[in-house]
């Protein structure tokens, strides 16, 4: 891979990248070919990204045209998916949820989070019968996925409603107002499009990825009371219904998040082809909650929902 004008610290990351992803291209059964394409663009945006970064405004439409990022960041991470060992489950939920799309309301999954290449992941899961659910899904994404010259590209093909996370916000100090304004910005965003309607969102209310615990097994994170509770109310404040729904995806072996949580850019990507799994569960009652105490009840129907979450992902077939 030439690195011209990359710098040196993306570049070792970037070299093992193409080498290991030449050898899952392969294991996919494509031809050299198809690598050397997929890379060659891969390169290219990267270091675009480097000379002039792209700005994501709060809300951020995916952008398919004059390139298409969707399209390529799907088939560019599709290899390192082995599909045809791979589940999904809940086919009888994804299609009410289809119909209440159909019919203006929201759809809200309260999901787990494990690699960067998730989105993409639902994409290939739902692209035979639920193409453009997986296609239109915004996701509430932080601000790694936006900064990371690596990821960028792939973000620039996906909707999303851009959010700073409670667990970077601060850094660096003097950027904390400047956060604060753009969620501010965000949140008002989702208030519109919740009240539009038609909307499949995606948040992750753990804040971050599913990480392995000291025996090797990937634990799903637990959800954050108060993110599970400002989506409830805000849905609950909109002019359209919304109808939430759990969702659990095994995706950490494609691309393993680092074992602890990094505040700086340029992490390094380990890639493998494995069969991923997503789970999508009934809809969440999330009025059935009746606790006297508003933190109680916050706890209660953000323990439900990741319970929920945590059920189906316990039911997946263990990767290896």
């Amino acid at each position: 891979m030439v690195l011209t004008a990359i710098p040196q610290k993306y570049q070792q990351i970037l070299n093992e990248v193409g080498t290991t992803y030449r050898a899952i291209v392969a294991q996919a059964g494509e031809p050299p070919e198809t690598a050397d394409r997929l890379l060659k663009t891969f390169l290219q945006l990267v270091g675009e990204q480097v000379r002039t970064p792209f700005v994501f405004e709060p809300f951020h439409r995916q952008v398919t045209a004059p390139f298409d990022y969707y399209t390529f960041g799907v088939e560019f991470l599709r290899p390192m998916m082995d599909k045809s060992r791979s589940t999904l489950s809940g086919v009888e939920h994804l299609r009410r949820l289809a119909a209440q799309l159909a019919a203006g309301d929201n759809v809200i999954f309260l999901a787990n989070h494990q690699t960067e290449g998730d989105p993409q992941a639902i994409s290939v899961m739902l692209e035979d019968e639920f193409p453009s659910i997986g296609k239109e899904m915004i996701f509430v994404a932080g601000e790694r996925v936006t900064t990371d010259p690596l990821t960028a590209p792939f973000s620039i093909g996906r909707n999303l409603l851009c959010i700073h996370s409670k667990r970077h916000i601060d850094h660096p100090p003097e950027q904390r107002a400047a956060k604060q304004l753009h969620n501010r910005k965000a949140l008002e965003k989702m208030t519109e499009l919740l009240s539009e309607g038609g909307h499949a969102i995606y948040v992750a209310p753990s804040g971050g990825r599913d990480r392995m615990n000291a025996e090797g097994v990937v634990e799903v994170a637990p959800f954050d009371a108060q993110s599970v509770e400002m989506f409830f109310l805000m849905a609950q404040r909109a002019s359209r219904p919304t109808h939430f729904y759990p969702m659990a995806m095994a995706t950490y072996h494609f691309m393993p998040p680092p074992d602890t949580v990094q505040v700086e850019i340029g992490e390094a990507r380990r890639l493998k082809r494995v069969p991923i799994h997503l789970a999508v569960g009934a809809e969440c009652d999330m009025d059935q909650f009746q606790q006297d105490d508003r933190h109680e009840r916050r706890a209660a129907r953000a323990e439900a929902a990741w319970r929920a979450v945590k059920d189906a992902y316990d039911r997946f077939p263990v990767i290896a």
